[in-house]
């Protein structure tokens, strides 16, 4: 049987007031640039990060459907 392991969720979205991209996750915001895949890079850092430790994630970008 297959366990089911909690995902970790990063959010890429552009922030309105200031009209930049950054990432979200657990209320964090982080990785704060005026391109979107900038920001989409640090998104996929942070996603390494915990996928190198054994987790499980999910990104989504605000705008773009997978």
């Amino acid at each position: 049987m297959r366990d089911i392991l909690e995902r970790t969720v990063f959010t890429v979205r552009r922030l309105e007031q200031d009209g930049i991209w950054a990432v979200e996750h657990e209320g964090e915001v982080f990785g704060h640039a005026s391109d979107k895949e900038v920001a989409k890079a640090w998104a996929h850092r942070r996603a390494r990060e915990v996928m190198d430790g054994g987790g499980a994630v999910r990104l989504l970008v605000q705008g773009e459907a997978f």
